[in-house]
């Protein structure tokens, strides 16, 4: 059934934009907390951080973001998009909607989003977007995307409370796979899409 392996950021570099610069934490509070941190630096658009295991993961609202080691995709984005700060939905719906297409394309899933930021198989969930953007005077905003994408779980690593509303790739598909293959389409399918909608280089 579900298979682990460790993501290798060397495997996942390669965009244009996202995911030109990478790197993977053996665990973190939030995959967002560390890329806003990151924000003020020279750090360059579409810089990615990913993470084993969250500890304070978090979605809309406020609520948790279950992050079971090494079974899912738990990544932030660094982003600066050529939009106002009151557009941000925008992006939490071109995010949800890329997850939604990658699944459907690369495993044949049949996925529906659930406005604002869920993603789901069926009646249960198997990924979110968590968009936060900051204002930044004289230059481009800041936008920190977050996404939790539940790949090689088993019911048993759910809590009981979201075991009967959440999901998995594994489950759906009874089987595992290389969280490095998946992550790497999805970087892809993320990078060419928010060229084409967002980006705030000019050449692109």
């Amino acid at each position: 059934m579900p298979v682990r392996n460790r993501l290798r950021a060397e495997k996942l570099r390669g965009g244009l934009i996202i995911g030109s610069e990478i790197i993977v934490l053996e665990q973190t509070q939030s995959t967002n907390d560390v890329i806003a941190q990151m924000a003020a630096g020279d750090w360059p658009e579409g810089f990615c951080v990913f993470a084993e295991h969250q500890i304070a993961g978090r979605g809309q609202r406020g609520k948790e973001w279950e992050s079971a080691t090494g079974k899912g995709l738990w990544f932030s984005i660094l982003l600066r998009p050529k939009i106002d700060i009151k557009e941000s939905a925008r992006l939490t719906s071109w995010v949800a909607e890329t997850i939604a297409q990658t699944l459907q394309d690369e495993f044949d899933l049949s996925t529906a989003v659930k406005p604002p930021n869920d993603i789901y198989v069926g009646d249960r969930k198997i990924a979110g977007v968590l968009v936060e953007m900051r204002a930044q005077p004289g230059a481009p905003h800041v936008a920190v995307v977050g996404i939790g994408l539940n790949v090689n779980h088993t019911p048993g690593d759910f809590s009981e409370e979201l075991r009967e509303r959440a999901t998995s790739i594994a489950i759906v598909r009874r089987s595992g796979l290389d969280r490095n293959i998946l992550a790497l389409a999805l970087l892809r399918d993320l990078d060419r899409t928010y060229a084409e909608r967002f980006a705030s280089r000019t050449e692109l």
